[in-house]
């Protein structure tokens, strides 16, 4: 009988490990790094490894990971478990992008190689991957209080982002990865300036932002942008970061379109796998730079894999975790501004929420994670008005659950849509599609988080944010919500009584709302 590997530990089991590892399964190849972990910018490296296998090239051209590809997974997964465990790794986090999220077949892929390796694999977005690339860059280049350009190219996806030190403050993710565009390039049988003329119509609905201030610099991640800078021999600042000038980026791919893939390969020493996707990269490097008004490229050398070990080695801290809370605000009300959202009213629905989740942890047992979860929620659970007043919450949860927020995977947002769904009228309910969808451990955290969401949206029923503050006080037989605030707050006491069936049904208890100078 087939016994199956047992399972390592996910991320989400995190303990006080400081061997960590990183594995990217990318649309051009599986890269793996285990560390030692000092802190979130200090680590030593104690294997890597790189694996060429394409699946961009079967999901680009089928739609599926074929059973091929497949089985090469499985044994470079067989591999890094055993990796992981020679080198003790206590804490991974394995990911895959572009060519998976798109594989018609991507539920069996990631079952397959859970199975046969006991590694969980999972998705990320486009975001949650500008997301990773930030935090590795932030801990490599001084980024200061001012905004950055920020181009991540990998072999499915281009995801262009505007960030500080702080946190991404723009991103759109736009299919023009390099095996993408060499699949393209190759069914369309186009000379490199057709080529080029085909990328710049691709290109021409991208848009930077525009704003105040000044873009401080151009940043470039990934494999393709590496192999340029050494082609080129180009300079690095004093802290080691490579520069490549546009104009010597533009003398490349001249150089690069002289020849073809295998000729490529021998006279600039590239791997196969690099020198077929290596000028359609370069070409899309160049337009989105010229978009930019960059005269030079800061290539730091780091991407989705040091983003994953800086996480990992920030988990756990009270440090990290408050400025997680605060850049996962800052997130959603971006997202938010697309809809013109009542961004002050969205904020002390969660400002609220936030206090009832805390006060209420004794019953609920939930922890940071199901935090964000009710804070994204609150402040985006009246989004769906910019589709229309009436049934403005489906309308919500439609916007929510198509909708990327850097820090949240696909599954997570589907939770948060739900959250904001429930925040009136209905209760959750199997008789619902998309609440059935969920997983059972999710529908309980759709159910709590929508309680908690609609007893601090009934505390500001006007939207003027009369209600400055709550306390709660869990007694046996009842829950006390006492606040501090202006008004006799009249209309908030009878909103409470129509919206807190669901936050009683929950927790078993009802709930009274008072004022806290009443003393009683």
């Amino acid at each position: 009988m087939e016994t199956k590997p047992a399972p390592f530990p996910a991320v989400e089991q995190a303990g006080a490990a400081t061997r960590l590892a990183a594995i990217d399964v990318g649309t051009n190849a599986i890269r793996f790094l285990a560390a030692e972990a000092s802190g979130p910018a200090v680590f030593r490296t104690l294997a890597e490894r790189r694996y060429a296998l394409r699946l961009g090239h079967d999901v680009f051209t089928g739609g599926v990971i074929r059973e091929e590809t497949t089985q090469g997974v499985v044994d470079a997964f067989t591999e890094i478990a055993d990796l992981l465990a020679a080198h003790g790794v206590g804490r991974y986090r394995a990911v895959a992008t572009s060519a998976v999220r798109e594989a018609r077949n991507r539920g069996s892929f990631l079952r397959m190689v859970r199975r046969s390796t006991g590694i969980a694999l999972g998705t990320i977005t486009g975001n949650e991957e500008a997301r990773l690339v930030h935090a590795a860059v932030r801990e490599r280049i001084a980024l200061g209080d001012r905004p950055w350009t920020f181009v991540e190219l990998g072999g499915g996806s281009a995801e262009l982002f505007v960030a500080d030190a702080q946190r991404v403050r723009w991103c759109q993710v736009h299919d023009i990865g390099a095996v993408r565009l060499k699949e393209l390039f190759a069914r369309s049988g186009s000379e490199p300036r057709h080529f080029a003329q085909l990328l710049t119509e691709y290109t021409a609905a991208i848009r930077f932002p525009t704003g105040p201030e000044k873009i401080t610099g151009f940043v470039a991640t990934g494999g393709n942008i590496e192999s340029l800078l050494k082609l080129d021999g180009s300079r690095a600042t004093p802290e080691g970061i490579g520069v490549l000038g546009v104009e010597a980026l533009a003398a490349l791919i001249g150089l690069l379109a002289g020849v073809g893939p295998e000729e490529r390969a021998g006279k600039f020493g590239l791997r196969p796998d690099r020198a077929d996707v290596i000028l359609p990269a370069a070409i899309v490097y160049a337009r989105l730079a010229e978009m930019a008004g960059a005269r030079e490229i800061l290539v730091p050398g780091v991407g989705i894999r040091e983003g994953i070990i800086s996480d990992l080695a920030r988990t756990g801290t009270q440090v990290a975790d408050a400025r997680a809370g605060a850049w996962a605000a800052d997130d959603a009300a971006a997202l938010g501004r697309r809809f013109s959202f009542d961004e002050a009213h969205g904020r002390k629905v969660m400002e609220l929420a936030g206090a009832l989740f805390d006060a209420m942890r004794s019953l609920h047992g939930m922890g940071e994670v199901e935090r964000r979860l009710l804070l994204a929620a609150s402040l985006l659970h009246d989004v769906g008005y910019f589709v229309s007043d009436k049934g403005h919450h489906k309308h919500s949860a439609y916007l929510l659950s198509r909708s990327e927020l850097p820090g949240f995977s696909r599954a997570q947002m589907h939770i948060v849509a739900s959250v904001a769904r429930y925040h009136r009228r209905s209760h959750p309910s199997v008789a619902h599609p998309e609440f059935a969808s969920l997983p059972t451990a999710a529908r309980r955290k759709v159910r709590v988080l929508a309680g908690l969401l609609r007893v601090a949206d009934a505390l500001d029923r006007e939207h003027e944010g009369r209600v400055t503050g709550v306390s709660l006080t869990v007694r046996r037989d009842r829950v006390e919500v006492r606040t501090r605030g202006s008004g006799d707050l009249y209309l908030e006491q009878w909103a409470l009584r129509r919206k807190a069936a669901l936050f009683e049904e929950v927790f078993g208890v009802p709930i009274e709302l008072r004022r806290e100078e009443d003393g009683s």
